[in-house]
């Protein structure tokens, strides 16, 4: 489970600076969740106006990740910054789902345990078999 460790890190990690991209200055209504092919679903809350990363780019973000209980076990805004890392060193959800966002926008990525941590989890953090909610904000592709 190296992907574990690595998002662990990657999510730990304050972005080192950060020249954030202000979300879409217009708000737009929520799209309906869009079901992906590895069954994590997305839901764009703010429609971002950028370019969309690819699976190899680093991307900088702000996140809340929740369990379905909506307990918080991780957020970038309590440690006051974003975060960066490469998107294809972290859990399939993230890979998949911020591919499919745009700098600017704001999704909320539901990572069924398959593509989270599966049936080990982290322990002390993560249940096994936990399906994670997280919302992201897409600040930039880059370092």
């Amino acid at each position: 489970m190296k992907q574990i460790a690595l998002l662990l890190s990657a999510l730990s990690l304050a972005c080192a600076a950060s020249a954030a991209t202000p979300a879409a200055s217009a708000p737009t209504a929520p799209s309906a969740p869009q079901t992906l092919p590895s069954g994590m679903t997305i839901q764009h809350l703010i429609k971002g106006t950028g370019p969309s990363p690819k699976a190899t780019d680093s991307v900088q973000v702000h996140y809340r990740g929740t369990l379905a209980d909506g307990t918080e076990f991780d957020s970038s805004y309590k440690r006051g910054q974003p975060i960066s890392f490469p998107l294809n060193r972290v859990i399939p959800c993230w890979t998949e789902g911020v591919q499919a966002m745009q700098v600017g926008g704001k999704a909320k990525l539901t990572c069924p345990p398959a593509t989270a941590y599966g049936t080990r989890g982290v322990p002390g953090t993560i249940p096994p078999n936990a399906t994670l909610t997280f919302e992201v904000v897409l600040l930039g592709i880059g370092n």
